[in-house]
């Protein structure tokens, strides 16, 4: 008989194939990361925005959606009380991830709130949505004191996700003269704001991501 397969492998293969169909430049930025849990981390992270991002894709009506949003708001009680939800992998790992690594709960909320916001029709809110969420991420795996030197590369993110390209592209040159100060252990998580053309092919991606690694910049 084949041996029983281990459930942390089992689930972290889960979040990873959720988060490469959902969110392919990250899931692409993520394999510069070298260390195994380090990269599993990220995936925790991400895993948690794609399950935000497709809420609108499966509920057609804003109160709906608001609805699933406000449930998700209320598991980051249990999530930043140390009680993960059980049976539920996104939640599961985003709590230990949490607990190992003393993260700001500030993002989270903000995050929700601004894609209840969208639902509603409110403008794309760039610190939410894309700056808060790579500052969690680099505090991952650089620890904390590093949040400031990403804000404006998470803007770049921002801007080329909405399509709002010239305007991505003229911020590079604030956003590499910040991360001049960032550890590089922590450029996987801004090497994804390279990627300002969500339309560009997949092995193109990938030598970018490369590129922007040697370079250390976006």
């Amino acid at each position: 008989m084949p041996p029983e397969a281990d459930p942390a492998a089992t689930a972290a293969a889960s979040l990873d194939a959720q988060v490469r169909a959902a969110d392919l430049d990250r899931w692409l930025s993520s394999r510069l990361v070298a260390d195994e849990r380090a990269r599993a981390d990220l995936i925790t992270l991400y895993a948690f925005e794609a399950e935000l991002m497709a809420i609108p894709t499966r509920v057609t009506q804003p109160l709906l959606a608001e609805m699933r949003y406000t449930w998700w708001a209320e598991q980051m009680d249990g999530v930043f009380a140390g009680v993960a939800r059980k049976g539920h992998p996104v939640l599961e790992a985003l709590t230990d991830l949490v607990a190992r690594h003393g993260l700001d709960r500030a993002p989270f909320d903000a995050l929700i709130e601004a894609h209840i916001g969208r639902v509603h029709g409110d403008p794309h809110d760039l610190d939410a949505f894309y700056v808060g969420p790579m500052q969690a991420a680099v505090h991952v795996l650089a620890g904390p004191g590093h949040a400031d030197k990403v804000i404006e590369a998470g803007r770049v993110r921002g801007l080329g996700q909405v399509g709002r390209t010239d305007e991505a592209k003229a911020g590079r040159g604030a956003a590499n003269a910040a991360l001049k100060g960032l550890p590089a252990v922590a450029f996987p998580v801004v090497a994804a704001a390279t990627l300002i053309r969500t339309d560009t092919p997949e092995p193109l991606k990938r030598l970018r991501l490369v590129w922007a690694s040697l370079r250390g910049a976006i």
